[in-house]
């Protein structure tokens, strides 16, 4: 069915004038931490086209977490630049950087995977737990643990971290993301696993995500 775009045209203007809003003037002057926190605002909306602007503005001005994120946004087509730009972040001191580093280290299309490397970088990050970072490096070491491969499957480590992200973050939330991974895939890293997927959303629900529970309901209807 055809949608009249022109009628929802004015409420998204509105809605975009105020993504970001609180760092638009500092980003317009030239505030490389301003324009990098209008990036990521862009870019959890959904707004891929304003997140890169505001990423390279940044970037170019020397923000590390910027250069991060362009390789995060880059990780959808490019996983070989996605690794070279997060080996740049990490290099300048980004913990962002570590992670999309780690991320691209574990998957056969971004090059010779390095398993090692990728977990010293995630358990670094992870001990950092008055930063952000913690919550995203905990998610990718249950999902390596869980998904085994070239190391070896380990629910209870995989558990383990799922449960340190959750407490960071929203309870239950990591399984979920787990459970997603799994019913998805990722392409050189993660093969898709109902099972898993199943396992893994049922957890979640357990500790009261109602996304997973909402997943859980939907995938085993199937």
């Amino acid at each position: 069915m055809k949608r009249c775009v022109w009628l929802l045209l004015f409420p998204l203007l509105a809605q975009a004038d105020e993504i970001g809003s609180q760092y638009r003037e500092r980003a317009e002057t030239g505030d490389r931490r301003a324009q990098y926190y209008l990036a990521d605002t862009y870019y959890s909306s959904g707004d891929d086209q304003h997140a890169r602007y505001w990423a390279e503005k940044a970037a170019e001005n020397g923000e590390p977490d910027a250069a991060a994120l362009l390789a995060q946004m880059m990780m959808k087509t490019n996983l070989p630049g996605a690794r070279k730009l997060a080996e740049q972040a990490t290099l300048a001191g980004s913990a962002n950087g570590e992670i999309i580093l780690a991320h691209t280290l574990v998957n056969t299309l971004a090059g010779k995977t390095d398993y090692p490397y990728a977990l010293s970088l995630l358990e670094k990050a992870a001990k950092k737990t008055d930063s952000d970072a913690a919550v995203d490096a905990q998610m990718l070491l249950g999902l390596i643990y869980a998904n085994g491969g070239e190391v070896r499957e380990d629910d209870a480590k995989a558990t383990e971290y799922f449960k340190r992200s959750s407490m960071l973050s929203r309870s239950g939330y990591a399984e979920y993301w787990a459970g997603e991974m799994f019913l998805t895939g990722e392409n050189g890293f993660i093969q898709p696993n109902k099972q898993k997927a199943l396992s893994w959303f049922n957890v979640s629900c357990l500790e009261g995500n109602d996304s997973g529970c909402e997943a859980l309901d939907a995938l085993s209807g199937e």
